[in-house]
């Protein structure tokens, strides 16, 4: 995106005010990211957050559990719901929620997808990297946060890397150099 000119930059802000108004408006319509962001900000508070987070819960916590065919199905899920978690902390700002979710739907296809994540051979193998590499990230999104909330995800995140560890994707964590247990 060009800088504006130190000419243009003086002349708009020389608008009357009411010009001013209108012209951000109409730039901010334009941009449906920044709009959702200036909505949850000005409207919602950040009291909204932990609605947001319940409903992320919810989505997290259901489309795993149920009987996946193929491990293809699961992991179009699970890619659709890592956007979802990715597309709420940038609206929100919400980087823990987003590593706490993350977390939480690994752990819950580890839980209730035992059989799609027991050995690694062809038809699992991209559900088995994509769960290594979605690991791995959930580990760098948590290392970033303040340390108090790394005793929070602790527990999650032990549990995960164990699952992850003595299912088909031990090789892939290998692979990765993920660790077997989070420091905390």
């Amino acid at each position: 995106m060009p800088a504006l000119s130190p000419d243009l930059r003086k002349a708009l802000l020389q608008l009357p005010q009411k010009e001013k108004d209108q012209l951000l408006a109409r730039l901010v319509a334009q941009d449906a990211v920044l709009t959702e962001q200036l909505a949850f900000r000005l409207l919602e508070g950040p009291e909204a957050l932990e609605t947001r987070r319940a409903v992320l819960r919810t989505q997290v916590d259901d489309p795993v559990r149920g009987f996946h065919q193929m491990p293809n199905d699961l992991l179009v899920i699970l890619r659709q719901l890592q956007a979802r978690l990715a597309y709420h902390a940038k609206i929100t700002d919400d980087a823990f929620g987003e590593a706490e979710l993350s977390w939480r739907l690994l752990a819950n296809v580890f839980r209730h997808q035992a059989a799609s994540t027991a050995r690694l051979h062809g038809p699992t193998q991209p559900l088995l990297q994509h769960l290594a590499k979605r690991t791995q990230e959930a580990l760098r999104q948590t290392t970033r946060l303040h340390e108090d909330f790394h005793l929070e995800l602790a527990e999650t995140a032990n549990a995960v890397l164990a699952a992850l560890w003595q299912s088909g994707a031990a090789p892939l964590a290998r692979e990765l150099g993920l660790p077997r247990a989070f420091g905390g």
